[in-house]
């Protein structure tokens, strides 16, 4: 498959992880839950790991790839007290302070 479209994932926090499997049509997640998170692609899109924190999902239709990346980022949405979570690879979140007392 020729890849036309992509979308690349930064996982941060510690300890979470992702990995691929099955030709990159599996993803599991380590992101702080009990379990793992387990995603199958869609038929027209593949999902790599060049590290346990970078996810690249790749494929020849630009909605389905888009598509898949918002629901892995769904999962764990960057959190804006501490920064941790699911982010696409060049966005940039801005931390807010948090009132003490």
């Amino acid at each position: 498959m020729e890849a036309k479209f992509f979308r690349f994932l930064k996982v941060v926090g510690s300890g979470y992880k992702a990995r691929t499997e099955r030709e990159g049509r599996e993803l599991f997640l380590k992101i702080g839950f009990s379990h793992e998170v387990h995603f199958t692609a869609p038929p027209a899109v593949r999902v790599f790991c060049f590290s346990p924190n970078l996810i690249c999902c790749a494929g020849i239709d630009k909605h389905r790839v888009h598509h898949f990346a918002g629901a892995i980022r769904t999962i764990k949405p960057p959190d804006i007290y501490k920064g941790k979570g699911i982010l696409y690879i060049n966005e940039v979140t801005k931390k807010q302070w948090r009132h003490r007392r």
